[in-house]
């Protein structure tokens, strides 16, 4: 802003709003008792006329920092996935409208100290944590800190923390529906990692649905996530189970890795082998042909994160939640 422009005022957003000014301010303050459709309409005001909070007022009012850390795997687990990039667009569709700094963290062997200091110095209000491992002792450390934070998805140990996830085992379940119903009967997956529980209850979902259907003892090979390990988990499943005719693949990134194996084995899809990923992310598309997929809302899921945490952040004493959203199968042509 130029200055000889006239800073938006709070007045000016309430009337675009077609709300009165201290519900504005309560939007703009983070508070979480506002009515769901009135605070999206009070962000749409506040984007439309370009209204930025007066960020040093209202931290001597609030006494935060109006900064959120959002705590992902290290660099080498994000580059390149579709998934990450969605959450930081959800998360900040609600932060950016209220003046809330995204920073953005990787995980290493120092950042449950630099996370903890960084909150008792007043420098963020907050953490949102995505995708941790069996044995990751930051969700604990917060927790015994008494710090508001949120995770991406049900906790691998049983502590009382708040998390948004998809029903997970309900996504295994739609692929294992969805291949029994093509008539598929010698059927395999690949895994995500077991040491996390996205991997543990895709996997369980999708047993538990095949062995409904008279198909139990379903074959499967661990991948990590990882476009690499989908191409290597499918080498070796097609190389010892040559007779597979349909296969969920627990993630659009493997399956991008893995269906140029298919092709080198000479396998048609879906003629000789139908395919069903998980996520209905880009990499869905990308894949040749284009992805059947099980599809979680990840950006709607990133921003009740954000709220989730907001609330957190603005009483302390907010109950622990969990927040489960449904998949959906999305069908296009590799199955």
């Amino acid at each position: 802003m130029s200055r000889h422009q006239k800073r938006v005022t709070l007045e000016e957003v309430a009337r675009v709003a077609g709300v009165s000014r201290a519900t504005v301010s309560r939007v703009v303050n983070g508070v979480t008792s506002v009515d769901e459709n009135i605070r999206q309409t009070v962000e749409r005001a506040i984007s439309t006329t370009g209204y930025l909070p007066n960020l040093a007022a209202r931290a001597l009012v609030t006494r935060r920092a109006d900064a959120i850390a959002l705590v992902l795997p290290s660099e080498n687990r994000i580059v390149g996935d579709p998934f990450f990039t969605r959450i930081v667009r959800g998360v900040s569709t609600v932060l950016r409208p209220l003046g809330v700094h995204l920073v953005l963290m990787m995980t290493g062997a120092d950042t449950g100290e630099q996370v903890i200091a960084d909150l008792r110095q007043g420098r963020l209000d907050g953490v949102i944590l995505v995708h941790t491992y069996q044995a990751d002792p930051l969700p604990g450390l917060l927790v015994r800190n008494r710090q508001p934070v949120v995770l991406s998805a049900r906790p691998a140990e049983p502590i009382p923390i708040t998390y948004v996830d998809v029903n997970q085992t309900a996504g295994g379940a739609l692929a294992a529906e969805h291949l029994v119903a093509r008539g598929c009967r010698r059927v395999a997956t690949i895994t995500g990692s077991l040491d996390r529980p996205p991997g543990q209850d895709r996997l369980a979902g999708f047993r538990d649905a095949m062995a409904e259907s008279g198909q139990p003892g379903v074959v499967s090979v661990e991948g990590d996530f990882t476009r690499e390990s989908g191409a290597a988990a499918m080498e070796r499943l097609i190389t010892e189970h040559p007779d597979v005719d349909g296969v969920f693949i627990a993630s659009d990134l493997m399956a991008e890795g893995a269906l140029p194996v298919l092709r080198r084995h000479g396998r048609a899809v879906p003629d000789d082998i139908a395919v069903v990923g998980f996520d209905d992310s880009s990499a869905a598309l990308s894949c040749d042909p284009p992805l059947t997929t099980v599809r979680q809302p990840v950006e709607d899921m990133a921003a009740e994160m954000a709220r989730q945490l907001l609330r957190q952040v603005e009483q302390v004493d907010t109950p622990v939640r969990s927040v489960i959203f449904e998949p959906s199968l999305v069908v296009r042509q590799s199955a």
